[in-house]
Protein backbone atom coordinates (compact mmCIF):
# COMPACT_ATOMS: atom_id res chain seq x y z
CA UNK A 1 0.00 0.00 0.00
CA UNK A 2 1.18 3.54 -0.55
CA UNK A 3 -0.74 5.81 1.54
CA UNK A 4 -0.80 9.57 0.86
CA UNK A 5 -1.46 12.30 3.30
CA UNK A 6 -4.18 14.41 2.62
CA UNK A 7 -4.61 18.14 3.60
CA UNK A 8 -7.80 19.82 3.81
CA UNK A 9 -8.22 23.66 3.76
CA UNK A 10 -11.26 25.96 3.93
CA UNK A 11 -13.24 22.57 4.24
CA UNK A 12 -12.26 21.48 0.87
CA UNK A 13 -8.75 19.00 -0.71
CA UNK A 14 -6.25 20.84 -1.54
CA UNK A 15 -5.43 20.09 -5.05
CA UNK A 16 -1.68 19.33 -4.42
CA UNK A 17 -2.69 16.44 -2.17
CA UNK A 18 -4.90 14.92 -5.44
CA UNK A 19 -1.74 15.22 -7.48
CA UNK A 20 -0.01 13.58 -4.64
CA UNK A 21 -2.50 10.82 -4.27
CA UNK A 22 -2.30 10.48 -8.25
CA UNK A 23 0.93 9.59 -8.21
CA UNK A 24 0.73 7.36 -5.95
CA UNK A 25 -2.21 5.53 -7.41
CA UNK A 26 0.07 5.45 -10.53
CA UNK A 27 3.23 3.81 -8.63
CA UNK A 28 1.00 1.55 -6.69
CA UNK A 29 -0.43 -0.24 -9.67
CA UNK A 30 3.25 -1.06 -11.32
CA UNK A 31 3.69 -2.41 -7.82
CA UNK A 32 0.45 -4.50 -7.28
CA UNK A 33 -0.43 -2.57 -4.37
CA UNK A 34 -3.24 -0.52 -3.24
CA UNK A 35 -3.46 3.29 -3.00
CA UNK A 36 -4.80 4.51 0.16
CA UNK A 37 -5.36 8.11 1.82
CA UNK A 38 -5.47 9.53 4.79
CA UNK A 39 -7.62 11.82 6.25
CA UNK A 40 -7.46 13.93 9.93
CA UNK A 41 -11.68 14.32 10.06
CA UNK A 42 -13.30 15.58 7.20
CA UNK A 43 -14.91 11.93 6.97
CA UNK A 44 -17.33 13.56 3.61
CA UNK A 45 -14.34 14.11 1.95
CA UNK A 46 -13.61 10.72 1.36
CA UNK A 47 -15.81 10.36 -1.91
CA UNK A 48 -13.47 12.16 -3.79
CA UNK A 49 -10.69 10.47 -2.63
CA UNK A 50 -12.07 7.69 -3.92
CA UNK A 51 -12.64 8.69 -7.19
CA UNK A 52 -9.32 9.44 -7.44
CA UNK A 53 -8.11 6.06 -6.50
CA UNK A 54 -7.70 5.82 -3.18
CA UNK A 55 -9.06 2.14 -2.01
CA UNK A 56 -8.93 2.50 1.22
CA UNK A 57 -9.52 5.96 3.40
CA UNK A 58 -8.33 6.44 6.58
CA UNK A 59 -10.56 9.31 8.64
CA UNK A 60 -8.55 9.97 12.52
CA UNK A 61 -10.71 11.53 14.69
CA UNK A 62 -9.51 13.72 18.12
CA UNK A 63 -10.26 16.59 19.41
CA UNK A 64 -6.75 17.46 19.96
CA UNK A 65 -5.89 17.38 16.13
CA UNK A 66 -8.93 19.44 15.51
CA UNK A 67 -6.39 21.87 14.80
CA UNK A 68 -3.56 21.71 13.36
CA UNK A 69 -0.34 20.85 14.87
CA UNK A 70 2.48 18.59 13.94
CA UNK A 71 3.28 17.27 16.39
CA UNK A 72 -0.30 15.74 17.57
CA UNK A 73 -0.24 15.04 13.49
CA UNK A 74 2.58 12.89 13.43
CA UNK A 75 1.86 11.03 16.19
CA UNK A 76 -1.35 9.97 15.21
CA UNK A 77 0.19 9.32 12.00
CA UNK A 78 3.00 7.83 13.39
CA UNK A 79 0.39 4.91 15.03
CA UNK A 80 -1.50 4.45 12.11
CA UNK A 81 1.63 4.00 10.09
CA UNK A 82 2.87 1.35 12.68
CA UNK A 83 -0.49 -0.42 12.51
CA UNK A 84 -0.88 -0.39 8.66
CA UNK A 85 2.54 -0.98 7.16
CA UNK A 86 2.14 0.99 4.08
CA UNK A 87 5.57 0.73 1.36
CA UNK A 88 5.21 4.17 1.35
CA UNK A 89 3.56 7.81 2.28
CA UNK A 90 3.28 10.55 0.15
CA UNK A 91 3.02 14.04 0.80
CA UNK A 92 2.55 17.49 -0.91
CA UNK A 93 5.74 19.60 -0.42
CA UNK A 94 2.88 22.67 0.67
CA UNK A 95 4.02 24.57 4.00
CA UNK A 96 2.19 21.63 6.11
CA UNK A 97 3.59 18.89 4.19
CA UNK A 98 7.23 19.89 4.37
CA UNK A 99 6.52 21.08 8.35
CA UNK A 100 4.96 17.74 9.33
CA UNK A 101 6.61 14.79 7.09
CA UNK A 102 9.97 15.22 8.76
CA UNK A 103 8.79 14.92 11.89
CA UNK A 104 6.82 11.87 11.09
CA UNK A 105 10.36 10.49 9.60
CA UNK A 106 12.07 11.13 13.00
CA UNK A 107 9.08 9.29 15.14
CA UNK A 108 9.17 5.96 12.20
CA UNK A 109 13.37 6.58 12.56
CA UNK A 110 13.13 6.40 8.54
CA UNK A 111 14.69 8.32 5.66
CA UNK A 112 13.03 10.53 3.23
CA UNK A 113 12.86 12.11 0.05
CA UNK A 114 11.77 15.73 -0.09
CA UNK A 115 10.27 17.99 -3.28
CA UNK A 116 10.39 15.30 -5.59
CA UNK A 117 9.70 16.61 -9.15
CA UNK A 118 9.60 12.40 -10.47
CA UNK A 119 8.83 9.03 -8.89
CA UNK A 120 9.28 6.18 -10.87
CA UNK A 121 9.65 2.02 -9.86
CA UNK A 122 12.49 -0.03 -10.43
CA UNK A 123 12.97 -3.42 -9.60
CA UNK A 124 10.16 -3.24 -7.87
CA UNK A 125 11.04 -0.14 -5.17
CA UNK A 126 10.54 3.12 -5.52
CA UNK A 127 12.91 6.08 -7.13
CA UNK A 128 12.56 9.56 -6.41
CA UNK A 129 14.24 12.09 -8.33
CA UNK A 130 14.64 16.06 -6.76
CA UNK A 131 16.29 19.12 -7.52
CA UNK A 132 19.91 19.49 -5.98
CA UNK A 133 22.26 22.54 -5.48
CA UNK A 134 19.82 25.20 -6.31
CA UNK A 135 18.39 23.17 -8.99
CA UNK A 136 21.33 23.33 -11.25
CA UNK A 137 21.06 19.02 -10.97
CA UNK A 138 18.55 16.24 -10.12
CA UNK A 139 19.21 13.76 -7.61
CA UNK A 140 17.46 10.32 -8.21
CA UNK A 141 17.85 7.93 -4.77
CA UNK A 142 16.21 4.74 -3.26
CA UNK A 143 15.32 5.19 0.44
CA UNK A 144 16.70 1.58 2.74
CA UNK A 145 14.25 2.36 5.24
CA UNK A 146 10.42 1.40 5.11
CA UNK A 147 8.39 3.19 4.74
CA UNK A 148 9.43 5.55 2.22
CA UNK A 149 9.02 8.81 2.82
CA UNK A 150 8.37 11.49 -0.04
CA UNK A 151 7.28 14.71 -0.33
CA UNK A 152 6.20 15.93 -3.96
CA UNK A 153 6.43 19.58 -5.50
CA UNK A 154 3.15 20.66 -6.26
CA UNK A 155 2.26 21.04 -10.07
CA UNK A 156 4.73 18.75 -10.95
CA UNK A 157 2.59 15.43 -10.80
CA UNK A 158 -0.64 15.51 -12.91
CA UNK A 159 -4.60 14.92 -11.35
CA UNK A 160 -6.17 11.95 -12.66
CA UNK A 161 -9.63 10.48 -12.11
CA UNK A 162 -9.15 6.95 -11.22
CA UNK A 163 -12.46 5.44 -9.17
CA UNK A 164 -12.45 2.79 -7.12
CA UNK A 165 -14.88 0.72 -4.88
CA UNK A 166 -13.46 1.89 -1.44
CA UNK A 167 -13.26 1.54 1.79
CA UNK A 168 -13.91 4.09 4.90
CA UNK A 169 -12.00 3.37 8.06
CA UNK A 170 -12.74 5.46 10.64
CA UNK A 171 -10.12 5.57 13.45
CA UNK A 172 -9.85 7.10 16.71
CA UNK A 173 -5.81 8.34 17.31
CA UNK A 174 -4.24 7.97 19.98
CA UNK A 175 -3.31 11.48 20.99
CA UNK A 176 -3.50 12.03 25.01
CA UNK A 177 -5.19 14.94 26.58
CA UNK A 178 -2.23 17.38 27.00
CA UNK A 179 0.49 15.45 24.47
CA UNK A 180 0.35 18.40 22.14
CA UNK A 181 2.24 21.57 23.33
CA UNK A 182 1.72 23.65 20.23
CA UNK A 183 -1.23 24.01 18.23
CA UNK A 184 -2.30 26.66 14.99
CA UNK A 185 -4.65 29.44 16.91
CA UNK A 186 -5.54 31.03 13.76
CA UNK A 187 -4.65 31.49 10.06
CA UNK A 188 -5.25 34.69 8.93
CA UNK A 189 -5.98 34.94 5.19
CA UNK A 190 -4.94 37.92 2.57
CA UNK A 191 -7.26 40.21 1.44
CA UNK A 192 -8.50 39.62 -1.35
CA UNK A 193 -8.10 35.63 -0.96
CA UNK A 194 -5.53 35.72 -3.78
CA UNK A 195 -4.19 32.11 -5.04
CA UNK A 196 -1.06 30.68 -3.38
CA UNK A 197 1.77 30.66 -5.65
CA UNK A 198 2.65 27.67 -4.84
CA UNK A 199 -0.56 25.96 -6.16
CA UNK A 200 -1.22 28.57 -9.20
CA UNK A 201 -1.41 27.14 -12.91
CA UNK A 202 0.32 30.62 -14.11
CA UNK A 203 2.31 33.32 -11.80
CA UNK A 204 2.61 36.79 -12.79
CA UNK A 205 5.97 37.46 -10.87
CA UNK A 206 7.32 41.19 -10.23
CA UNK A 207 10.94 42.13 -9.05
CA UNK A 208 13.01 45.07 -9.14
CA UNK A 209 12.04 46.33 -12.25
CA UNK A 210 8.45 47.32 -11.07
CA UNK A 211 10.45 50.33 -9.47
CA UNK A 212 7.91 50.83 -6.79
CA UNK A 213 4.94 48.61 -4.45
CA UNK A 214 2.28 50.64 -6.80
CA UNK A 215 3.65 48.64 -10.19
CA UNK A 216 2.26 45.58 -8.44
CA UNK A 217 -1.09 46.73 -8.88
CA UNK A 218 -0.09 46.19 -12.76
CA UNK A 219 0.33 42.77 -11.89
CA UNK A 220 -2.83 41.73 -10.33
CA UNK A 221 -4.62 43.27 -13.29
CA UNK A 222 -2.78 41.23 -15.74
CA UNK A 223 -2.70 37.94 -13.35
CA UNK A 224 -7.26 38.67 -12.80
CA UNK A 225 -7.41 38.42 -16.95
CA UNK A 226 -5.46 34.67 -16.75
CA UNK A 227 -7.16 32.03 -15.31
CA UNK A 228 -5.92 30.55 -12.23
CA UNK A 229 -2.81 33.25 -11.94
CA UNK A 230 -1.36 34.14 -8.67
CA UNK A 231 0.97 37.01 -8.60
CA UNK A 232 4.85 36.33 -6.93
CA UNK A 233 7.67 38.49 -6.19
CA UNK A 234 11.70 38.21 -5.82
CA UNK A 235 13.04 38.65 -2.95
CA UNK A 236 14.20 42.22 -3.93
CA UNK A 237 10.81 43.14 -4.08
CA UNK A 238 10.15 41.31 -0.77
CA UNK A 239 13.09 42.72 1.16
CA UNK A 240 11.68 45.79 0.36
CA UNK A 241 8.83 46.06 1.58
CA UNK A 242 6.59 46.04 -1.86
CA UNK A 243 4.66 43.59 -1.36
CA UNK A 244 4.11 40.49 1.37
CA UNK A 245 6.57 37.58 1.61
CA UNK A 246 3.39 34.92 1.22
CA UNK A 247 4.18 35.72 -2.54
CA UNK A 248 8.09 35.52 -2.56
CA UNK A 249 9.34 32.82 -4.96
CA UNK A 250 12.99 31.24 -4.38
CA UNK A 251 15.32 29.59 -2.38
CA UNK A 252 14.37 31.34 0.72
CA UNK A 253 10.09 32.09 -0.90
CA UNK A 254 8.09 29.08 -2.22
CA UNK A 255 9.36 26.66 -4.65
CA UNK A 256 6.54 27.00 -7.97
CA UNK A 257 6.45 24.49 -10.60
CA UNK A 258 2.75 26.84 -12.76
CA UNK A 259 2.02 25.73 -16.37
CA UNK A 260 3.11 29.42 -17.37
CA UNK A 261 5.65 31.89 -15.56
CA UNK A 262 5.80 35.42 -16.82
CA UNK A 263 8.84 37.06 -15.05
CA UNK A 264 8.42 40.52 -15.14
CA UNK A 265 11.04 43.05 -14.13
CA UNK A 266 12.86 39.98 -12.64
CA UNK A 267 16.91 40.05 -13.22
CA UNK A 268 17.01 36.13 -12.79
CA UNK A 269 19.41 35.49 -9.64
CA UNK A 270 20.46 31.83 -8.61
CA UNK A 271 18.28 31.97 -5.82
CA UNK A 272 14.90 33.17 -8.14
CA UNK A 273 15.65 30.51 -10.46
CA UNK A 274 15.88 27.63 -7.79
CA UNK A 275 12.60 28.25 -7.05
CA UNK A 276 10.56 28.44 -10.35
CA UNK A 277 13.22 27.03 -13.16
CA UNK A 278 11.13 24.06 -13.26
CA UNK A 279 7.91 25.99 -14.84
CA UNK A 280 6.60 24.73 -17.71
CA UNK A 281 7.13 27.65 -19.82
CA UNK A 282 8.82 30.82 -19.09
CA UNK A 283 8.23 33.75 -20.14
CA UNK A 284 10.62 37.07 -19.57
CA UNK A 285 10.68 40.74 -19.82
CA UNK A 286 13.56 43.10 -18.49
CA UNK A 287 15.20 46.01 -20.06
CA UNK A 288 18.88 44.39 -19.99
CA UNK A 289 19.78 41.73 -22.75
CA UNK A 290 22.26 40.32 -20.61
CA UNK A 291 20.05 39.53 -17.38
CA UNK A 292 20.01 36.05 -16.10
CA UNK A 293 16.44 35.36 -16.00
CA UNK A 294 16.67 35.06 -20.07
CA UNK A 295 19.29 31.59 -19.82
CA UNK A 296 16.18 29.99 -18.68
CA UNK A 297 13.18 31.72 -20.67
CA UNK A 298 11.62 30.11 -23.37
CA UNK A 299 10.75 33.23 -24.73
CA UNK A 300 12.11 37.19 -24.31
CA UNK A 301 11.08 40.46 -24.48
CA UNK A 302 13.87 43.01 -23.98
CA UNK A 303 11.78 46.00 -23.56
CA UNK A 304 10.19 48.17 -20.79
CA UNK A 305 7.58 46.47 -18.79
CA UNK A 306 5.47 49.40 -18.37
CA UNK A 307 5.29 49.60 -22.38
CA UNK A 308 4.72 45.61 -22.49
CA UNK A 309 2.35 44.74 -19.80
CA UNK A 310 -0.50 47.06 -21.27
CA UNK A 311 -0.01 45.69 -24.43
CA UNK A 312 -0.16 42.32 -23.46
CA UNK A 313 -3.37 42.90 -21.42
CA UNK A 314 -4.64 43.83 -24.73
CA UNK A 315 -3.85 40.86 -26.52
CA UNK A 316 -4.89 38.60 -23.98
CA UNK A 317 -8.64 40.05 -23.45
CA UNK A 318 -8.90 40.03 -27.32
CA UNK A 319 -7.32 36.33 -27.07
CA UNK A 320 -10.22 35.58 -24.16
CA UNK A 321 -13.39 36.35 -26.04
CA UNK A 322 -12.54 35.11 -29.21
Amino acid sequence: MILTFIEIRDGKIKKSSLEALSEAKRRADEMGRPAAAVLVGGEGLAPELQAHGAAKVFVLENAQLDAYSAQGYAMALAELVRETAPAAVFFAASAMGVDLAPRLAARLGVSMASDCTKVAVKDGALEFTRPIYAGKAFLTLALKSSPALATLRPNVFPVAASPVAGEIVKKTADVPQGAVKGRVAEVLCEAGGEIDVAEAEIIVSGGRGLKAPESFALLRELAAILPKAAVGASRAAVDAGWIGHAHQVGQTGKTVSPNLYLALGVSGAIQHLAGMSSSKVIVAVNKDPEAPIFKVADYGIVGDLFQVIPALKDELRKALQE
